[in-house]
């Protein structure tokens, strides 16, 4: 491949996601797919999975959202039992929220069917593509947290 400009890399990119995405939605099974869960709120779940529980300051400021907004997130989460909110003994100001076991088993049911669709999707490259591929993106993100940290 020719040397590309950033701007005809970035129209690029803008040609093949498309493409991937289509690709990973038509095989996505899972219970995100069939609109039970959002986005945001399969972020927030993911976390709580990861750190056994989490204040609702921080799950807002992770994602980038008003206390206000989380509330609604994390309501719906309580609603459809994923996850239960709990104050604070000391300070009922400080609301902490964790996985319940159907949460955390959806989860883990979401991360193995994306784990399953990257298998069969990387398996057309060879070790070496996806050595180089990954090599890269871990680049991105870690250049993008550190733009994050400023």
């Amino acid at each position: 491949m020719s040397q590309l400009s950033l701007s005809e890399f970035a129209d690029k990119i803008n040609e093949i996601f498309p493409v991937i995405i289509k690709h990973f939605l038509k095989k996505q099974t899972n219970e995100l797919c069939k609109g039970k869960i959002t986005l945001p709120q399969f972020v927030i779940l993911d976390v709580l999975c990861r750190q056994g529980e989490a204040k609702m300051t921080d799950l807002a400021h992770f994602i980038g959202v008003s206390t206000a907004a989380m509330t609604g997130i994390v309501d719906r989460l309580v609603k459809s039992s994923y996850v239960v909110r709990a104050h604070e003994p000391d300070d009922r100001r400080i609301i902490k929220i964790t996985p319940t076991a159907k949460g955390s088993l959806l989860v883990r049911n979401i991360t193995q069917q994306k784990r399953q669709m990257i298998i069969d999707m990387f398996g057309k490259l060879s070790r070496q593509e996806r050595q180089d591929y990954l090599r890269i993106i871990m680049r991105l993100r870690d250049a993008l947290a550190a733009e994050s940290h400023n």
